[in-house]
């Protein structure tokens, strides 16, 4: 007897479809439309009439057709919504470029910056549509940063030179990036911290004893991000030789050494020029005033910060000395080499863009 009803499309699929409507399929909870539509797909490849599959999944007869015929049409892309169209915008373009040429020129009265509220008021929007607004074109009124311009007359040669070491460093020698944490204080929580629970964070109160300082020493090796440091309890030239002797007995005595540090007047004392001297294996190089940022070792030290003492509470300064030994010790057991990937030219090139757009902004 002859099957009844309109012919069904004839339903096959590939190795790859079969993969893509499995995986589908297990997705009812993160989009159950989709996962509804792939187990239809999967149930009438596997033989199925489409009044079997409209009653294992509680649905129509019409409904599984549609989807059915939907795929073999257009495939996987088929079982996807189309995209709709959506309300009609509400905010013109000259409104959103109101906004934004107001943001960034100007400043409400009697403040330095402008909130959602006090725009939505001057512009007659609602503040979610400013914040949204202000989301899209990247702008944060409320946010601000500091910074410093290097005054150094030779800053374009000094860029050059350890910029240079970072990322073309000389055969048969080792770069180190060193300086100074000073005044390391051992704080002490003044009640105990309470620890991390299930569905609360750790609490510490804000208050603190004071029980000391120390400075730490450190220098990095950039070829394989290990960390010579050592805990001083001042910074002057005398602990700032005795570091450097620890460098010279810790590196191979065939290696040349090309030390990167700040400018820091200990740095240049007659008794280390005369111990230089006396040790030419030492290169020093000096960073530019006031550009920090050029010093590798100070992003060992933002990390030595967040993880081991932001947090941390300590009755004594031996107690943080040990705190800090360990520290540096487990990151030397799976250190890795900081990657410097600006080129000397990009960084004073940006430099020079920074410069332009703070003389435009204030013109004399």
């Amino acid at each position: 007897m002859a099957n009844l009803g309109r012919p069904k499309a004839e339903l096959k699929l590939s190795e790859g479809e079969q993969a893509v409507l499995e995986r589908l399929a297990k997705r009812g909870r993160t989009n159950r439309h989709l996962a509804f539509r792939a187990q239809i797909v999967l149930r009438c490849v596997s033989g199925m009439t489409n009044s079997s599959v409209a009653r294992q999944l509680r649905t129509t007869n019409a409904t599984v057709g549609k989807w059915r015929k939907r795929f073999v049409e257009l495939r996987v892309d088929g079982l996807h919504d189309e995209p709709r169209p959506g309300a009609e915008r509400s905010i013109t373009d000259d409104q959103v470029e109101d906004v934004v040429v107001r943001t960034l020129e100007t400043t409400p009265k009697g403040r330095t910056h402008w909130s959602t509220r006090s725009m939505s008021r001057q512009i007659g929007l609602s503040h979610s549509s400013i914040g949204r607004i202000w989301r899209t074109f990247g702008l944060q009124p409320h946010r601000t940063r500091t910074f410093r311009l290097s005054d150094d007359p030779y800053l374009v040669e000094k860029v050059r030179d350890i910029v240079g070491l970072y990322m073309s460093p000389p055969d048969n020698a080792v770069v180190l990036s060193l300086d100074e944490k000073s005044q390391i204080q051992a704080l002490a929580r003044a009640t105990p911290v309470l620890p991390m629970d299930l569905g609360a964070p750790e609490k510490r109160t804000h208050n603190y004893v004071r029980h000391g300082t120390t400075d730490l020493f450190a220098a990095l090796d950039i070829a394989t991000g290990q960390v010579l440091g050592r805990c001083f309890g001042r910074h002057r030239a005398l602990e700032f030789l005795k570091f450097l002797k620890d460098i010279d007995g810790h590196v191979s005595a065939d290696l040349a050494i090309h030390v990167i540090l700040d400018n820091l007047s200990t740095h240049k004392t007659p008794a280390v020029m005369r111990w230089l001297v006396r040790h030419p294996r030492f290169h020093l190089h000096f960073t530019p005033t006031h550009a920090s940022w050029l010093n590798m070792v100070e992003r060992f030290f933002g990390t030595l910060t967040q993880q081991a003492l932001q947090r941390g509470s300590h009755s004594s300064v031996t107690e943080l000395r040990n705190a800090i030994v360990a520290f540096v010790e487990a990151h030397n057991e799976s250190s890795k080499p900081f990657r410097w990937t600006k080129t000397a030219d990009q960084i004073l090139d940006s430099l020079a863009r920074f410069a332009s757009r703070t003389l435009t902004a204030h013109p004399r």
